[in-house]
Protein backbone atom coordinates (compact mmCIF):
# COMPACT_ATOMS: atom_id res chain seq x y z
CA UNK A 1 0.00 0.00 0.00
CA UNK A 2 1.53 3.41 -1.03
CA UNK A 3 0.79 6.25 1.29
CA UNK A 4 1.23 10.33 0.29
CA UNK A 5 1.39 13.09 2.00
CA UNK A 6 2.56 16.59 1.86
CA UNK A 7 5.69 17.59 4.74
CA UNK A 8 7.14 20.43 5.61
CA UNK A 9 10.95 21.30 6.16
CA UNK A 10 12.30 24.37 6.72
CA UNK A 11 9.22 26.09 5.19
CA UNK A 12 9.54 24.40 1.75
CA UNK A 13 6.68 21.64 1.03
CA UNK A 14 7.82 18.20 -0.41
CA UNK A 15 4.18 15.90 -1.76
CA UNK A 16 6.02 12.26 -0.90
CA UNK A 17 4.57 8.90 -1.20
CA UNK A 18 6.04 5.83 -0.35
CA UNK A 19 5.02 1.97 0.86
CA UNK A 20 5.75 2.99 4.75
CA UNK A 21 3.55 4.47 7.56
CA UNK A 22 2.36 8.18 7.16
CA UNK A 23 3.52 8.86 10.95
CA UNK A 24 6.91 7.33 10.13
CA UNK A 25 7.23 9.87 6.74
CA UNK A 26 6.10 12.24 9.40
CA UNK A 27 8.76 11.37 11.42
CA UNK A 28 11.80 11.52 9.01
CA UNK A 29 10.50 14.80 7.91
CA UNK A 30 10.78 16.22 11.48
CA UNK A 31 14.25 15.09 11.84
CA UNK A 32 15.65 16.82 8.59
CA UNK A 33 13.30 19.90 9.32
CA UNK A 34 15.16 19.91 12.94
CA UNK A 35 18.60 19.31 12.11
CA UNK A 36 18.35 21.91 9.41
CA UNK A 37 17.60 24.23 12.06
CA UNK A 38 20.13 23.58 14.13
CA UNK A 39 22.30 24.06 11.29
CA UNK A 40 21.13 27.22 10.59
CA UNK A 41 21.43 28.89 13.88
CA UNK A 42 24.93 28.10 13.40
CA UNK A 43 25.79 28.80 10.23
CA UNK A 44 22.90 31.50 9.70
CA UNK A 45 24.49 33.42 6.47
CA UNK A 46 25.33 29.77 4.17
CA UNK A 47 22.93 29.21 1.42
CA UNK A 48 19.64 26.81 2.47
CA UNK A 49 21.26 24.56 -0.33
CA UNK A 50 24.42 23.95 1.72
CA UNK A 51 22.76 23.50 4.61
CA UNK A 52 20.85 20.98 3.01
CA UNK A 53 24.10 19.08 1.88
CA UNK A 54 25.35 19.60 5.22
CA UNK A 55 22.11 18.25 7.02
CA UNK A 56 22.89 15.43 4.44
CA UNK A 57 26.23 14.52 5.76
CA UNK A 58 25.37 15.20 9.57
CA UNK A 59 22.88 12.35 9.03
CA UNK A 60 24.81 9.96 6.92
CA UNK A 61 27.58 10.05 9.82
CA UNK A 62 24.85 9.36 12.38
CA UNK A 63 24.25 6.38 10.25
CA UNK A 64 27.80 5.32 9.63
CA UNK A 65 28.43 5.57 13.13
CA UNK A 66 25.33 3.48 13.71
CA UNK A 67 26.13 0.98 11.57
CA UNK A 68 29.87 0.69 12.99
CA UNK A 69 28.57 0.31 16.74
CA UNK A 70 25.96 -2.43 15.76
CA UNK A 71 29.08 -4.27 13.47
CA UNK A 72 31.40 -3.77 16.37
CA UNK A 73 27.90 -5.40 19.17
CA UNK A 74 27.30 -7.90 16.38
CA UNK A 75 30.82 -8.97 16.51
CA UNK A 76 31.22 -9.18 19.93
CA UNK A 77 28.15 -11.62 20.02
CA UNK A 78 29.80 -14.09 17.20
CA UNK A 79 32.94 -14.22 19.75
CA UNK A 80 31.30 -15.23 22.59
Amino acid sequence: MENKLTIEIYGEQYPIKGDVDIEYMRELADMVDNKMRKLVKKNQYLPIQRIGVLTALHIADDYFQLKKDYDELIKLLEDK
